[in-house]
């Protein structure tokens, strides 16, 4: 698992980026936290500098849109989900547990 930093840390309607192999970007959602890959799927942009509405990011370069719970894109221009992450807190601390890459052909 990787260590995000103190619950504290992410404010309610924010978001915080994590360095890790591939860049991920945790959500706070109304307490609720849910962590996707950062990089938008349509065009290389951090989604954690996009706008949250509800369980939704907008990537601030061409606008699409994300649902935090599955990854799924709602319309174009992208057109592939982000991978989700399990998000996990244990005594204040916020950590994220990587979901494996999906790999052609499995």
């Amino acid at each position: 698992m990787i260590l995000v930093g103190q619950l504290a840390d992410i404010p309610v309607g924010e978001a915080v980026r994590v360095e890790a192999a591939v860049p991920i970007a945790v959500f706070n959602v109304d307490g609720e936290l849910y962590a996707v890959d950062d990089t938008c799927t349509h065009q290389d942009a951090s989604l954690a500098d996009g706008w949250l509405e509800g369980c939704t990011v907008e990537c601030p370069l061409h606008a699409s849109c994300f649902d935090l719970r599955t990854g799924m894109p709602s319309g174009p221009p992208a057109k592939t989900p982000v991978r989700t992450h399990q998000v996990v807190v244990e005594e204040g601390l916020v950590y994220v547990r990587v979901t494996a890459p999906v790999t052609a052909g499995v």
